[in-house]
């Protein structure tokens, strides 16, 4: 492998394994002997969770050199 795979490789790995156990944090908050919430709540945090992740596949399937966000007319 090139050594930009290399270090997308370690890169990814680390920062997918962080997101990954902040979603776990995120799912105990659910215990309601601790904590209050409403439907509400949930679901603002659920789509906020499937924006990101629906962003980072946008990101990943956008051909090499598109730009986000270009404005037309």
């Amino acid at each position: 492998m090139t050594q930009k795979h290399d270090k997308f490789r370690e890169l990814a790995e680390g920062r997918t394994n962080k997101a990954l156990e902040a979603i776990v944090r995120l799912g105990k908050l659910s215990n309601r002997q601790l904590y209050e919430w409403d439907d509400a709540e949930v679901r603002k945090i659920t789509k906020a969770l499937r924006d990101a992740v629906a962003d980072v596949e946008k990101k990943f399937s956008a051909p090499k050199g598109a730009k986000e966000n270009k404005f037309k007319l």
